[in-house]
């Protein structure tokens, strides 16, 4: 309850009530100076409000005894209260309470208390001094030989004199154990040990509110001299003290390490939350650099150099902190936010805290560590790598339903559909670049799940592209066909780059989602080029049907058309990016010689001389030459196929059989998938009729069929198991012309016979 106004005349009344009545009214300045006697604290008089009756004869002498205090327990409910007025006070019963400290000496009288005695020069020297006036006190005290009282000794701890404060409590101690040793039970020995552990906490206290205020005062804070000495005067008495001593050892130096941790935890726990995270880690930082300076400079000169005190506060300061960043890590965070920690706490705190030029070096001989464990890191990890996979999803998955919404438009819409792939795998690479520059091992997870992602989509853009390319359209124009189709594979590269780049980072599992990513884009890829190449092959065809007759020998019109389609064809190609153009182009080139050789396999035309196979000869090598020179310019990414034509054409030219069984067996090395029907095919076209030279020559690819133990050739090598040749022609033992020189005589036909007349 507040304390009501007094009036002059009330104050001066008691005034001279105290003067009378309190035994430390003798010191005109005590009165403004003591804080823990019981009428200030809980509003009882502790010695009465009378002078006490001088004490017997012969009990003066010697050493005095130690003051007993009444109402010591009152202290418990420290600050106390008291009702306003004198009067009040007055008529306030007090309970009456056993003492709480009972000398050995038995039922003797009470001492005279200090205040009773005559003010010396000395005293006066002393209560005028500083904070740091304890010792000199109670070294002033201690020349009259007197213990003091649990009081007084209060009274000590709370004007901060700590060092005669703590003496008198050791000396309370040691009485306290004498006691518990002796024979004749004490009745106030066991209230005396409460006295002493209620003193130590108020010491206590005093000293961890000295060391909290050290760091924020700035400055060279003298009081920190008091805690030093009496943490020496504690380890000297839990040396002096022999094991299994009640209360010892007290390990105050222990306990100074843990009110340094807690004081540092209170300086960041008041730093007020700003506004977003970046601003609330940039100040813990701020303010644990700026306390280390503090400690460097001004407070771990105050302690002895073997208390380590500048490690003492790093460690306390960094328990600080990851404790405040435990506390981060628990709230729920967005992805922006738990990038931001999570990069303070890799990057931001060893090269701002760490690498500090006052205190990073001194912070760094301390091998603190990182301040969340590895297991929280990788919890923060785990939630930023999960959050940003829902994230992406519903994001990718927007953009391909807007873009396949435009699909059916014109090719106006060419830039919103080539924007897919930009737009998409920008979103997985702003996370893809930020991992990677917090740690390695995160930028890979971040990658590995960022991949699954990617093959998802892939996944339902495929099936997109399927249901759209294969609808059946209503008089949709060729050329619109064609842009669509451009359109939706220039999508591929982007798409198949950024699927390499993530699989790139090494994560053990990522070769299957890779594989799977690159299928779905092939697949989409093939859909694009036979829309591409449907409508050109469709326009081929006739032409292609007319090769290798007759007429094939002495025209080049089927063919000139035939590159002239290509030629145009490849015009409207330029929209393509470069990689699905060579892919478009190389597949063309594959199709096109598949349909310039199948006629030849098929046996349209036989040579009948040596003459016509040279003439077959020449128009193929011709033929051969162009359709090198045509792929050449358009960067056909399949050279390997211009060799399918000149090896045919030396199957027909050689004569020699050995030369003819090398020349096969250098074909089939070229072409894997290349059997006995279509060697046969081409001695059909070729004339040879010797079954012993037929058997000679297709056993070498009999010989090599039957070796062949390795699988099939890939897709894009495949050339001759997509070609069907012409049944084997079995061939007469006797040569054609023979079968012209037969006469076969044709029945005549029986005239009716006429009956006679």
């Amino acid at each position: 309850m507040p304390l009501l106004k007094k009036t002059p005349k009330e104050e001066e009344e008691e005034e001279e009530e105290e003067e009378d009545g309190d035994p430390f009214a003798t010191n005109p300045e005590s009165r403004y100076r003591r804080r823990a006697t019981l009428e200030r604290l809980v509003g009882l008089a502790p010695f009465g409000r009378a002078r006490r009756p001088p004490p017997k004869d012969g009990a003066g002498t010697g050493d005095r005894a130690r003051r007993r205090s009444e109402d010591f327990g009152l202290l418990r409910r420290l600050p106390g209260w008291r009702k306003a007025g004198g009067e009040a006070l007055a008529e306030r019963p007090v309970p009456k309470r056993g003492s709480l400290l009972r000398l050995a000496l038995g039922t003797r009288g009470r001492r005279g208390s200090a205040g009773e005695r005559p003010p010396t020069a000395e005293s006066d020297r002393v209560s005028d001094g500083d904070g740091d006036g304890g010792g000199q006190r109670q070294e002033g005290r201690g020349k009259a030989g007197e213990p003091l009282s649990v009081l007084e000794i209060l009274e000590l701890i709370q004007r901060r004199e700590l060092v005669a404060a703590d003496e008198q409590i050791i000396a309370l101690e040691t009485e306290c154990v004498a006691l518990s040793l002796s024979s004749s039970p004490v009745p106030a020995g066991g209230r005396q040990a409460r006295d002493v552990a209620l003193l130590y906490e108020a010491l206590q206290a005093q000293l961890w509110a000295v060391v909290g205020e050290a760091v924020p005062a700035g400055t060279p804070y003298p009081p920190l001299r008091s805690v030093v000495r009496v943490l020496e005067q504690e380890d000297e008495a839990d040396r002096r003290n022999p094991p299994g001593t009640p209360g010892r050892p007290r390990a105050l130096r222990r306990r100074w390490q843990e009110a340094v941790g807690r004081a540092a935890g209170e300086r960041l726990a008041q730093v007020a939350p700003a506004a977003g995270l970046g601003a609330r880690l940039a100040a813990l930082a701020a303010r644990l650099v700026g306390d280390l300076g503090v400690v460097r400079c001004h407070v771990a000169p105050a302690y002895p150099p073997e208390y380590g005190a500048f490690g003492v506060y790093a460690r306390g300061y960094h328990r600080a902190l990851a404790q405040q960043l435990g506390a981060l890590a628990q709230r729920p965070l967005a992805v922006p936010d738990l990038y931001q920690l999570l990069d303070w706490h890799s990057n931001t705190y060893p090269r701002e805290v760490l690498g500090h030029p006052e205190v990073g070096a001194l912070l760094q001989a301390q091998a603190l560590g990182p301040p969340l464990p590895p297991e929280t890191q990788r919890s923060l990890e785990s939630s930023c790598i999960a959050a940003v996979k829902v994230k992406v999803e519903v994001a990718v998955a927007q953009e391909l339903q807007l873009s396949e919404d435009t699909w059916a438009e014109e090719a106006s819409s060419q830039e919103l559909h080539e924007g897919l792939a930009t737009r998409v795998t920008g979103l997985l690479r702003a996370h893809v670049d930020r991992a990677p520059q917090i740690t390695p091992e995160f930028g890979v997870e971040m990658a590995h799940s960022l991949l699954g992602v990617l093959v998802a989509f892939l996944h339902s853009f495929q099936r997109k592209v399927e249901r759209f390319l294969e609808a059946p359209s209503e008089a949709t124009p060729p050329d619109s066909a064609t842009g669509r189709a451009i359109t939706l594979v220039n999508c591929c590269p982007p798409f198949r780059t950024f699927a390499e780049r993530l699989a790139q980072f090494g994560h053990p599992e990522s070769e299957e989602p890779r594989r799977q990513a690159h299928a779905a884009l092939d697949k989409v890829t093939r859909l694009c080029n036979h829309v591409l190449t449907q409508r050109l092959f469709e326009d081929l065809k006739p032409y292609f049907n007319k090769l290798m007759k007759r007429k094939w020998l002495t025209s080049s019109d089927a063919f000139d058309t035939i590159v002239m389609l290509i030629t145009s064809f490849t015009q409207k190609l330029r929209p393509l990016r470069p990689e699905p153009y060579q892919v478009l182009v190389s597949e063309v080139h594959r199709r096109v010689l598949i349909e310039y050789v199948r006629p030849l396999l098929q046996v349209r035309l036989v040579c009948t001389s040596a003459k016509m196979r040279a003439r077959v000869a020449a128009r193929l090598g011709d033929e051969a030459r162009q359709l090198r020179e045509l792929f050449s310019r358009l960067d056909s990414a399949s050279p390997w196929l211009d060799s399918v034509v000149p090896r045919l054409r030396e199957l027909l030219v050689l004569e020699d059989t050995a030369a003819l069984q090398m020349e096969v067996g250098v074909l089939v090395r070229d072409f894997p998938d290349v059997r006995r029907k279509h060697v046969a095919a081409v001695l059909d076209v070729r004339g040879l009729r010797g079954q012993a030279a037929r058997q000679e020559i297709l056993g070498v690819v009999r010989d090599l069929e039957q070796s062949e133990a390795e699988p099939g050739p890939p897709r894009q090598r495949a050339f001759f198991s997509e070609l069907a040749a012409a049944r084997e022609v079995r061939c007469l033992p006797f040569q054609l012309p023979r079968l012209s020189r037969l006469r076969l005589r044709r029945p005549r036909a029986q005239r009716p016979a006429t009956p006679r007349l």
